[in-house]
Formats: C-alpha cells, sequence, structure tokens
C-alpha cells in the first residue's frame, strides 16, 4: 500500500470491511501516521500488548487509521528487546494523548519524542490502587504488589490563574447515579475559562480479564464494556473473532443485528432527548421520551429475552430468531412511537425555553472538530459526515438506502437535532430490515475442533454505535484462547472535546452540554 511517498507491506484481513495489516519499523512508524494525516485520515485508536514476548522478546504497539478512501489500515510496532519505549503521536493526533497514558499504565510503555505541548507522563488510569512498578497487561505482573504510588489527591490539575479566577471542584463521586469522574472548573464569576477533567475511577481490568476468558465467550464481556452499547460492542467483538476463525454468518442473522443495533441507538436517543429536556427544566419532555422508551425495552424483553439487549449477538449469529407475529409487532410498534415522537419534536422546537437553553450552548465548530478527532453523533452535529454505515459499510448496510443525520451547528440545539434525526432513520431503516428479511438460520455453529486445534490469528471489528464508532481488535493464541482483546470507545475521542465545548459558557450549563454529548465512563475507562 502506497500512502502519499510511504510504501507499507499490508495484506487484507477477512472483515466485512476494507482492513489493511502489518508490521512496521520504527522509521515508518511515525512516517505512517504523519502521511495518513496528510492525506486527511485520522486515527481510530491505539494500545499495546504483551503477547509475543516469549517468542520474540518484545512488546508491540498498535494504531488503526481511517482512510478517506473508506479503508482502515492496521499498523503492529514491535519494539527492540526490552525495548519500553516508542514514538508518540500526540504532536500529529493530539487527541491520543490520554490513550498514551492509559498504555503506559497498563504496560509501562512511554510515548517519547513529542513537543511540551503534548508531553503528558501524568497517570490515567491508575488512582493509587497498584504500585508505580505494577502493570497489569504484563505477563509477569500476576497480583498486584505493594509500593509506592501518588494518592488521587496528589493529582497535578493545571492551574488557572488571574484576578477573580476560582476553582469548582466537581466529582469523582456525583448526587446522582452516574459513574464517576471529577471535572475541575476554572471560573470567574460562573464563566468557565478552563474545564480538566480526570477520569479512569471505573477501570475494571477488562483487558486483562478477556485473556482469562474463552475466545468463543469473550462476547459477553465486550456486551458489557458499556451497558448503552452492548449490541455495538458484542457485534463488533463477534465479526472481529469470525474474521480470525473464518466463520461464515448466516445473512438473516446478519439482518437481526442491524435490526437490534437500530433498535439500541433508538433507546439511547429516547432516553437522553428526555434528559435533555429536564436539564433546562422541562421535565414533560422526560416524563413523554421515558415512557416511549420503557415501551421500547418491554418490547425487546418479549421478542428477545433482555431489555437492553445483552447476550442477544453471539458468534456465528444471534441467540434466537422472531417470528411472523414479532414482526408484526415490530412494525406496529415503529408506527406508534414515529408518532409520538414527531409530536414532541414539534414540542421541543416551539418551545421558547427549551432553544434559549439549547441554541449557542457548547458550540464546538467543525474547524474545532476536526482537529480534536470528534466523532460519532457530536461529530455529526458540528458538520462532520461521517458514519461508519455509510463511510466504512459492511453487510446488511450495504445493501440498505441510508441518509445520513448531519448539522452543523455543533451546539446543544444541533446534537439534539442529529437524535431526532437519527430516531426517524432508525426507525426507517427497521422497517427496511423487516421486510427485506432473509430465511433461513440464525447462527452457524462454532468450528467443533478440540481446543488445542483452534488456529490463531487475528480480527477486527468496526461498528457505528448509537454514541459513534467502537473498533475491537482481537489477537488470539492457539486454542479456544485470547492473546489480546482491544475494545475502543468513541469516548476516548470526545471526553477531551467536551473540555472544549464548555469554555466560555457558564456553570450552570454544563449538564445540559455533558449531557448532550452523554459520553461514556465505564467505555472509557475499561
Amino acid at each position: 500500500m502506497k500512502i502519499a511517498s510511504l510504501d507499507l507491506a499490508v495484506h487484507r484481513l477477512p472483515t466485512p470491511f476494507p482492513l489493511l495489516h502489518g508490521e512496521v519499523r520504527v522509521s515508518e512508524w511515525s512516517a505512517a501516521a504523519l502521511a495518513i494525516a496528510e492525506a486527511h485520515g485520522r486515527l481510530v485508536s491505539l494500545w499495546g500488548r504483551d503477547d509475543r514476548r516469549g517468542e520474540s522478546g518484545h512488546f508491540v504497539m498498535s494504531a488503526v487509521y481511517a482512510l478517506t478512501g473508506g479503508t482502515l489500515v492496521w499498523l503492529d510496532l514491535p519494539l527492540l528487546s526490552r525495548e519500553e519505549s516508542y514514538p508518540g503521536l500526540a504532536d500529529i493526533y493530539p487527541y491520543v494523548i490520554r490513550q498514551q497514558r492509559a498504555v503506559a499504565d497498563l504496560l509501562g510503555l512511554a510515548a517519547t519524542g513529542e513537543s511540551e505541548e503534548h508531553a503528558d507522563s501524568r497517570p490515567w488510569l491508575a488512582h493509587g490502587a497498584w504500585s508505580a512498578d505494577y502493570f497489569p497487561l504484563r505477563r509477569e505482573a500476576g497480583e498486584r504488589t505493594s509500593g509506592e504510588w501518588p494518592s488521587a489527591s496528589d493529582y497535578p490539575f493545571v492551574a488557572v490563574a488571574g484576578d477573580g479566577v476560582h476553582e469548582i471542584a466537581v466529582g469523582p463521586v456525583h448526587a446522582g447515579i452516574i459513574e464517576p469522574g471529577h471535572f475541575r472548573f476554572s471560573v470567574v464569576g460562573e464563566k468557565v475559562l478552563r474545564l480538566e477533567q480526570r477520569l479512569g475511577y471505573v477501570h475494571k481490568g477488562i483487558d486483562q480479564r478477556f485473556q482469562s476468558l474463552p475466545a468463543s465467550e469473550g462476547y459477553r464481556l465486550a456486551g458489557r464494556v458499556s451497558g448503552d452499547s452492548t449490541v455495538a460492542c458484542a457485534w463488533a467483538y463477534c465479526m472481529a473473532l469470525e474474521a480470525a476463525w473464518k466463520l461464515p454468518v448466516p445473512p438473516r442473522a446478519v439482518w437481526l443485528r442491524a435490526l437490534l443495533l437500530e433498535r439500541e441507538r433508538i433507546a439511547n436517543h429516547l432516553g437522553d432527548l428526555g434528559a435533555l429536556g429536564n436539564d433546562a427544566a422541562f421535565a414533560f419532555g422526560l416524563a413523554q421520551f421515558m415512557r416511549l422508551k420503557e415501551d421500547w425495552l418491554r418490547l425487546n424483553k418479549a421478542l428477545f429475552g433482555h431489555r437492553y439487549l445483552m447476550d442477544v449477538v453471539v458468534p456465528g449469529g444471534i441467540a434466537g430468531d422472531i417470528d411472523a407475529n414479532g414482526i408484526e409487532g415490530l412494525l406496529a410498534q415503529c408506527v406508534a412511537i414515529e408518532a409520538g415522537i414527531r409530536e414532541l419534536h414539534d414540542i421541543y422546537d416551539e418551545h421558547a425555553g427549551l432553544q434559549d437553553r439549547f441554541l449557542t450552548t457548547g458550540r464546538v465548530t467543525t474547524e474545532q472538530a476536526m482537529a480534536l478527532g470528534l466523532t460519532g453523533l457530536a461529530g455529526r452535529a458540528s458538520g462532520i459526515a461521517r458514519d461508519v454505515r455509510l463511510n466504512f459499510p459492511a453487510p446488511p448496510y450495504t445493501e440498505l438506502e441510508f441518509t445520513l443525520a448531519c448539522k452543523s451547528g455543533g451546539d446543544v440545539a444541533a446534537r439534539v437535532a442529529v437524535r431526532f434525526d437519527e430516531v426517524f432513520e432508525s426507525l426507517r431503516l427497521i422497517r427496511q430490515i423487516l421486510r427485506r428479511l432473509p430465511s433461513g438460520m440464525v447462527r452457524e455453529e462454532l468450528p467443533s475442533l478440540l481446543e488445542n486445534e483452534r488456529p490463531g490469528g487475528i480480527g477486527a471489528g468496526w461498528i457505528e454505535g448509537w454514541r459513534g464508532e467502537i473498533f475491537v481488535a482481537l489477537t488470539l493464541a492457539p486454542g479456544n484462547r485470547i492473546a489480546r482483546c482491544h475494545c475502543h470507545d468513541p469516548s476516548w475521542q470526545n471526553w477531551p472535546v467536551l473540555e472544549h465545548a464548555v469554555i466560555g459558557n457558564i456553570v450552570p450549563d454544563f449538564p445540559l452540554i455533558n449531557k448532550s454529548f452523554n459520553l461514556s465512563y465505564s467505555g472509557h475507562d475499561r
């Protein structure tokens, strides 16, 4: 493959979307990143691995890039023996800083060679729960050891000084059932000059846990990385496993997976539209949208066995089928719920109090969004016309008529508008799927090989979840074993953008701006 003046030795992986994979030398690592950026490509995810030290004596750094032509490129950088650093990429892609800090915490691999502006060696996931010489994803990690590690209170937040400037600390424990995250506001009066986040409080050791699971069971954990995206995460994992094992998926199962994905998208948008109304003191909106969401979830339970569709997407297909009565019930619900949403859409648009709170609040321009790597629905609300279902489609989206929901305002109002548009588009997609649903079985049996006969290999999955792009990179060891599973949530890109969206707004608008993004703590912290 040729990127600008750079030739890379890569080969195509058997994924439903175009994915190239190859190894690079240290001299090519940064050159490839820069060439892709200059060609208007972008970094999707970065992670480290320690599954090859036994055979070749080195760690491996991995990065996945999206090219403008509709192809993903997965590049591996094998480090030299006993090498524990690699060329950092934050000068090229500033939004990778937190991912690099996570790699340092989990594997002890440091990003080097970056400018002072982008060099950041502060811990990200480590909050005093393990010692400075403990790296959970190293093969010899074992149990946590005793030792010194800076406490959470020692974290060096960036200070803002000046006349009348003071700090407001919010979290990490919040007055509600949301997950923990610390927000440090620097303000003058009520105007926000700067916001700095510290997350990582719900790091659960998921990457390490994957390595103790059979590959055929990993979908269960993937579906619990972020509970509001269980279909997207499980589908991405299954897509990666099916690619590595060259496991076919029945056409009916593929179409039903898309049905489940669109139902998950609608359920989350309904909840967020209600919560956004409530955060703007319009409790009626919360009550009505939650009523619609409850009906939606109850039908999930009746037809698929789980309100949030846990464990429905499985390797080789889906766990159960729907009959003609189920299809009629789904179609009828689409008609009923669309009427209610259109009525609420008119109410939201015409409500002067809501529009006063929504318009111009938390604005992210298209230029800012591009520079900061904003993705998913928040990116589309800032004029970035990008959606995996359209730009990197896998079946059945290759056969579905799809219209992208995109706005240019970049404020809370635009993010609300994108949610409404996506609900209507998902309802249209569900109708298409149900009317064109192929016949046949819904699950291919897994290979009936002995555990030690199953091959190793690699695979990847990429799905447009309701929040944005979910990427899974899977490296298998011989037998039914996971050597490394990396699940990437779009919140990694989008949390830093929230810091910029709040600047210049007043403190009481932060909950509204935050909810308009509705980013995942759990999916981000893993």
